[in-house]
């Protein structure tokens, strides 16, 4: 069993040094990268910016994996084989930040609906924290022997980038990892580093459900078969699923985020399409969730005398199974980096949440590998304090339209994800 070494003093030091002297260039990265988010599959720009950061370093890099996903490996000697994951994506969401390099992107979908485009998650962080990382482990490159393999994920946020890349031959390209870890940005305090074990993050399930109808004249809704009412008491009875059906003692979310149906005040339209997503821990959850969900829609279909083979489809676009850390893994790296950052820095209780993942199903045809996900704050700390006063938990939250990543996170983030790999490479 693979477990993360205490590093030196002086290595750290070293690592501390090439992380500083790079972090001009790693903080004006980050910025570019966020004037120019790019959505799900889109990641072009970002996966080019990867591959060209990472030749430079002398890695070998695959890339069009999964469509953008990028695959890097810098073999140095013997020694375990280390994979590292970032994520690439950015969301549909409408950025409020102010900053002057915030987004200002609206891209066209294929269903030809216009969004905005914004990095609200983190994932520009995670891309500078992975090559900020990896120059480090260059520069130190005489301290560790081992295989470094870098991972620049597309399509997290639909929870189908990590299926593609595998499903596209992805262990083709690289060897075998030994053990897979990942990092993420969370709105606690710069500083603050979660290595905690056991089931941290929900599995989920995007779920499309399209009504049929028939169309018609808004002044005559009695020659139509409306499907956006029936989309409307869809969705009412949905939130009845988790309150009526679900046993309370067990983690479970369902919740629509769009309706989508119709142009023009007075003509009903043929079709209404809803999108869901469900969350759980436990497979018998999950089963109930979808097979409700299909019920409910079928009976509100039927009330509206719509024939059995016009029923509503269920589309499944994409899901993961929940995210457990290792717990021997969590345990050995936050002993390792409480030794550097201090033991008050790194949280290990962390309790499951009801976000989830996808980066666990990069370990494709290896279930068994070792895993383990961190955690890393990117609030000011003095903004975290100013909310935590106010008697809210954080100052923002994922996919929030004023997620705000620090600029000092951007260094720490590229030392923590340095540390952490180090400590696996058995450096000294």
């Amino acid at each position: 069993m693979i477990s993360a070494a205490e590093l030196p003093a002086d290595l750290i030091a070293r690592v501390d040094e090439a992380v500083d002297a790079d972090a001009e260039r790693l903080v004006e990265t980050f910025k570019d990268i966020h004037r120019n988010p790019e959505l799900a599959f889109d990641e072009i720009r970002t996966s080019r910016l990867i591959e060209k950061a990472l030749q430079n370093l002398g890695f070998g890099v695959t890339k069009g994996i999964g469509r953008t996903g990028i695959a890097a490996t810098l073999r140095n000697g013997d020694g375990p084989v280390v994979m590292y994951r970032a994520d690439m994506d950015a969301n549909a969401v409408e950025e409020e930040t102010g900053l002057d390099y915030a987004s200002e992107v609206r891209v066209t979908r294929e269903d030809g609906t216009e969004v905005p485009v914004a990095h609200m998650c983190g994932h520009d962080a995670h891309v500078c924290w992975l090559i900020g990382m990896a120059h480090a482990l260059v520069a130190v490159r005489d301290s560790w022997s081992g295989t470094v393999v870098l991972i620049g994920q597309p399509a997290e946020e639909p929870i189908t980038g990590a299926k593609a890349m595998v499903d596209d031959g992805l262990y083709n390209f690289i060897p075998r990892p030994d053990v897979l870890i990942g990092m993420h940005t969370v709105p606690g305090p710069v500083g603050v580093v979660s290595s905690s074990p056991g089931p941290k993050m929900a599995g989920t399930d995007q779920v499309d459900i399209l009504f049929h109808g028939v169309g018609g004249h808004g002044s005559m809704p009695q020659k139509a078969k409306d499907p956006v009412r029936m989309a409307a008491l869809a969705v009412v009875e949905f939130g009845n699923i988790v309150s009526r059906r679900i046993d309370p003692s067990q983690t479970a979310v369902l919740t629509v985020g769009a309706i989508q149906a119709g142009t023009d005040n007075n003509v009903i339209p043929s079709q209404a399409l809803v999108k869901a997503n469900v969350r759980w821990y436990d497979p018998a959850v999950r089963e109930t969730l979808l097979s409700s969900i299909r019920s409910v829609a079928e009976s509100v279909a039927r009330s509206f005398d719509v024939a059995d083979d016009r029923l509503p489809e269920i589309i499944m676009k994409g899901g993961s199974l929940p995210l457990v850390n290792d717990p021997q893994l969590a345990a050995s790296m936050a002993e390792s980096l409480a030794k550097i950052i201090g033991d008050d820095n790194v949280v290990t209780d962390l309790p499951p949440a009801t976000g989830s993942e996808d980066v666990q199903v990069l370990k494709g045809p290896y279930p068994d590998m070792p895993f383990n996900y961190l955690l890393v704050g990117v609030a000011d700390p003095q903004v975290y304090a100013a909310a935590r006063e106010r008697g809210d938990s954080a100052p923002f939250t994922p996919h929030n339209p004023n997620y705000v990543v620090d600029l000092a996170a951007i260094g720490y983030g590229a030392k923590v994800a340095a540390y952490a790999m180090l400590g696996l490479l058995g450096a000294g």
